[in-house]
């Protein structure tokens, strides 16, 4: 069987026939570059929607999803993971850690990892038993991801709640925020709603608040969330209305006010955003369409890192990370090192067929995303 997964150096390698797949940008340059490409073969045709933690011993562990029964969103997965013990540059063999859905639904999807106060791991991964009844699972480790608790269902209410991968959160203040966006049937407008829990997932609330939006066809989705450095919380959404629209909590979580849009110029593509470690600054990381950087509508291009420094009201500083007009970037996953930054995403070529669809590892360390752009 093809293995699924390949380390690579100067170039990325399909195990299919056709042409390599080359780093789009800034492939040459050690300060950035592709580590590992997780890539799809005719046995496990899609690998996508992952997240990471840090292991006790100061390892890396990397979950994702690993589709084996076709590559589209509905398709049969399971949850699979990575390890790295030189700080991201090298990465073990997978491991499957959560097996699929076993005939009860479609399939299990969307990983979000994180370490508690308490030490424990937790992961986050949604469970979808029908294009209209899908909802977030939890399951905790003890020990660093070897073995997990079974899995428990947090909201056990009709329709769907996704929940995006690498978007749980803990707050200073301990407590557990999921931004969730919940669609009542297939094809209708996304909601924004949020969950909380104060006991680290032994029992969950939804905020007061839940928003969507009037106009465009999609709503709100794929919400993410991050504690700002005054305390507050911010959050966002991706739409079809030309930018991420962005939410503010002043209480924690409990409340939100209504959805704005947000100065991230964008497609109907999630975007990634966390703290600079030992900063006040918000790292984002999206599909820059404001015209500083070449675009094509509509496509999730380029992949552009965005710093800024006062809570998300603006983003002056930004800095190309895939630029190719021929791709697509998707399901980000970000995590700092003591020196380095490891993101993770899907480079798919529009002009290839399936089974083309990389998740590429980069390693950019943190004197590169301070250079000037």
């Amino acid at each position: 069987m093809p293995s699924p997964w390949r380390e690579v150096t100067d170039r990325v390698k399909l195990s299919l026939p056709g042409p390599a797949l080359l780093p789009a940008a800034n492939g040459t340059d050690t300060g950035s570059r592709i580590v590992l490409a997780l890539v799809p073969t005719r046995v496990i045709p899609r690998n996508s929607a992952g997240s990471f933690a840090t292991r006790r011993d100061g390892g890396i562990v990397f979950c994702y999803t690993q589709y084996y029964g076709g590559d589209e969103d509905h398709s049969a997965a399971r949850i699979a993971a990575i390890k790295s013990d030189d700080g991201g540059r090298s990465w073990s063999e997978p491991r499957v850690i959560i097996g699929g859905a076993g005939g009860q639904g479609l399939n299990v999807m969307s990983v979000s990892l994180l370490r508690l106060a308490s030490g424990r791991l937790a992961l986050f991964y949604l469970f979808t038993r029908n294009a209209e009844d899908c909802g977030p699972y939890l399951c905790y480790s003890e020990d660093d991801g070897a073995t997990w608790t079974t899995p428990r269902l947090l909201i056990d209410s009709p329709g769907c709640y996704v929940l995006n991968n690498d978007r749980a959160i803990q707050t200073q203040a301990h407590r557990l925020i999921l931004p969730m966006n919940l669609h009542r049937k297939a094809g209708t407008r996304g909601m924004a709603a949020w969950y909380y829990s104060d006991d680290e997932g032994a029992t969950w609330r939804e905020s007061d608040s839940r928003w969507g939006v009037g106009e465009g066809l999609s709503g709100l989705q794929e919400s993410g969330v991050v504690q700002t450095d005054s305390e507050e919380l911010f959050s966002w959404a991706r739409t079809d209305l030309g930018s991420q629209y962005g939410f503010r909590s002043t209480d924690w979580g409990m409340t939100w006010s209504a959805p704005q849009a947000s100065p991230l110029i964008s497609p109907l593509s999630a975007a990634s955003i966390k703290r600079l470690p030992d900063s006040r600054e918000l790292f984002a990381v999206y599909h820059n369409h404001s015209g500083h950087f070449p675009f094509v509508c509509e496509m999730r291009m380029p992949l552009v890192a965005a710093i800024s420094r006062d809570e998300g009201v603006t983003c002056p500083w930004r800095k190309l990370i895939e630029a190719d007009t021929c791709r697509s970037y998707h399901y980000v996953a970000m995590h700092f090192t003591p020196s380095a930054l490891l993101l993770t995403y899907n480079a798919g070529n529009a002009r290839m067929a399936k089974f083309t669809s990389p998740l590429r590892l980069r390693r950019i360390d943190f004197s590169w995303l301070r250079r000037p752009a």
